[in-house]
């Protein structure tokens, strides 16, 4: 008579019905709170045909809008590479007095309120603020004005490479470094065969994260700007004029633009993770 087949474990099956229920409410949240908003802004964009669309985006005040942002990004982005990897390099390699509050001051723009980091731009720059009169005598626009625009960005946005960098540079340690320099390598050398590569990926993943901070800042550009239409305005706050004047259909068309860039940040933060997993490879 043969024996009976060996029952499954209970537990094998309560881990298996856990497993399929977490996937399954990620996956609604992703659908509901993600996927549709996503695809209601492109619906929403094309509601009145793609000659409205493209009418929408090459408004000169548009246009405007968009060239001030990319501007604003082609700045922010390399000075927070270099402050960044300055940054790291300092906390990761040496110890300091002070070091626990470099790390704290790093990540207070994670803990302010953007809003919050306008108005002190403001109390600083601003007509009545500590050096605005300083700044009005010698014709020097900060608020309300391009700088003003980009030093907002700058606070808002300098965490994220640096962050990326920290924890990385503290797990690879210095041995390779050392050994260079004991054999005869220049510092400078050693930082771009040695050091450079090694954090490629982190440091390339650091600048998608505050590339896209920067296009699609607001709190803290609100602040700043003064909402001077093709003049201060960015992206995300012209995308809000259009929605309070209820030009729904070219908010939606200048936020797809936004809406574009968070799918491209995705897609390189993936590829970027993925590409980073193998062992080896160079550049």
């Amino acid at each position: 008579m043969a024996a009976p087949a060996a029952s499954r474990p209970a537990h094998r099956d309560e881990h298996r019905l856990l497993r399929i229920a977490l996937i399954a409410v990620a996956g609604a949240f992703l659908v509901l709170f993600l996927f549709f908003p996503l695809v209601a802004v492109f619906v929403k964009a094309f509601e009145k045909g793609a000659a409205a669309y493209v009418a929408a985006i090459v408004d000169p005040i548009a246009r405007s809008a968009i060239e001030l942002t990319l501007l604003v990004a082609f700045v922010v982005v390399p000075v927070n590479v270099v402050f960044g990897i300055a940054a790291a390099w300092a906390i990761a390699k040496f110890d300091f007095p002070g070091r626990g509050l470099l790390i704290t001051v790093i990540d207070a723009p994670f803990a302010v309120s953007p809003v919050v980091s306008g108005m002190v731009f403001v109390l600083v720059f601003g007509a009545h603020g500590l050096i605005g009169p300083w700044l009005i005598a010698h014709d020097i626009k900060v608020v309300f004005a391009v700088p003003g625009i980009i030093l907002a960005t700058l606070f808002v946005t300098s965490p994220f490479v640096a962050r990326e960098l920290i924890p990385l540079m503290e797990t690879q340690g210095n041995e390779e470094e050392e050994a260079a320099l004991t054999l005869g390598s220049s510092g400078w050398k050693t930082f771009f065969l040695i050091s450079l590569p090694k954090m490629r990926w982190g440091l390339l993943y650091g600048v998608v994260l505050c590339n896209a901070r920067a296009m699609g800042e607001f709190g803290a550009v609100s602040v700043v700007s003064g909402h001077i239409q093709g003049l201060t305005n960015t992206i995300p706050l012209h995308v809000e004029i259009l929605y309070n004047e209820y030009q729904f259909s070219a908010a939606f068309a200048v936020a797809s633009l936004l809406s574009l860039l968070a799918l491209v940040t995705l897609f390189l933060k993936a590829a970027i993770t993925r590409r980073s997993r193998p062992r080896g490879g160079g550049w």
